[in-house]
């Protein structure tokens, strides 16, 4: 398999579960960290940095959709949760993930927009790449509270 490129990320371990995250010269590094008892809580945890990873990816990838079209659906919001459990081997793992899109504006205001909407996740690195794994719900919904997906 050869890739078009290769995304390179390093973590030192500080203490016990706490890791320092380095994304390169030029990007502030981060702390991650398991809750107690296992760590002390002063970071992000892995499960919590996979879901900004897919709320990330799938608010870019409609943000772009959008702005392809000229459409302005600023200011944006996203919230994923991910339900986090027991497998059936008993081992911990997310099970599923739910990611619903926020949009700033009314659906009203955004030309192309079911368009934009039957298409925007199939471009998503990210979350096309996790749902392989994990089932992924995408919900999005206007200013005005409408679920549009």
């Amino acid at each position: 398999m050869s890739a078009e490129k290769t995304v390179s990320v390093e973590l030192r371990q500080q203490r016990d579960y706490r890791f320092e995250i380095d994304f390169g010269p030029a990007m502030p590094r981060i702390i991650s960290d398991e809750p107690a008892p296992l760590g002390t809580g002063l970071g992000p945890t892995p499960v919590q940095l996979l879901c900004a990873a897919v709320g990330n990816c799938l608010s870019d990838s409609l943000l772009f959709a959008l702005r392809k079209f000229k459409q302005a659906p600023e200011p944006m919001r996203c919230l994923v949760q991910a339900e986090v459990g027991r497998n059936a081997d008993g081992r911990m793992r997310v099970l599923s993930m739910e990611a619903t899109l926020h949009l700033g504006v009314p659906a009203a205001q955004l030309d192309k927009l079911q368009r934009v909407l039957d298409s925007f996740e199939s471009y998503c690195t990210v979350t096309q790449s996790v749902a392989q794994g994990i089932a992924i719900t995408t919900w999005v919904v206007d200013a005005d509270g409408a679920v549009l997906k």
